[in-house]
């Protein structure tokens, strides 16, 4: 079943993604509480950006490692799996970069910007669905400040629709998990590879507001 015939698969994924990588679910603290938390315990702001990013990037290895051991007899399930739980990881490490920068990520267009990070260089055709043309990073966040309700959905779901489609592209990057234990490594490495690259998005996209300057 593909994405464009499964729309409710799409929001349930967009959901999740934002209630589990943003908002405190269970146990686990919440993105702003993970990024006030580690700067707490950095000289600089940019000090917790990097132990954000290293922290996440030795979850989402970690997580794409455990999900490679079983090789192409457990690919159908474990991809899937995977999946999700790295982009939940992505989420949280965006929410926690935007929180040090002093963004409030209980807004819905900073929620929406986060989302965007995770997409990159497609964010110009994503947001090209709700007529914002050519306009990245920063300015990316102000045109979504713009935007209603309803068009921030639209966004959101033409988000989780690309998201969704890298499913397969990453089944494919990853076939050298036929062979369980490379095939771990392979997910391991892909995974923090991908999570640096939305990392440095990040900083790009969530500039250090005036407020967290002054307080900084």
């Amino acid at each position: 079943m593909t994405t464009e015939e499964s729309p409710g698969r799409v929001s349930q994924f967009v959901r999740r993604l934002l209630e589990f990588g943003l908002d405190r679910r269970g146990p686990v603290e919440s993105a702003a509480e993970f990024g006030r938390r580690v700067r707490k315990h950095s000289r600089s702001d940019e000090q917790a950006i990097r132990k954000i990013k290293r922290q996440s990037q030795l979850g989402g290895g970690i997580g794409g490692f455990a999900t490679g051991l079983g090789g192409f007899v457990t690919m159908p399930v474990a991809v899937p799996v995977n999946v999700l739980e790295f982009y939940i990881q992505a989420v949280r490490m965006v929410g926690a970069i935007a929180t040090v920068r002093g963004h409030d990520i209980s807004d819905p267009p900073v929620r929406t910007a986060v989302l965007l990070t995770l997409v990159g260089s497609k964010a110009d055709d994503v947001l090209a669905q709700v007529g914002v043309v050519s306009t990245t990073g920063p300015l990316a966040n102000v045109a979504l400040r713009r935007l209603p309700p309803e068009a921030l959905m639209v966004v959101n779901k033409a988000i989780g629709m690309r998201l969704l489609k890298s499913l397969g592209e990453r089944t494919l990057t990853k076939l050298g998990r036929a062979v369980p234990f490379a095939g771990g490594a392979i997910g391991g490495g892909v995974d923090v590879w991908m999570m640096s690259r939305i990392a440095e998005q990040a900083k790009r996209s969530f500039p250090q507001t005036e407020a967290a300057a002054v307080d900084a």
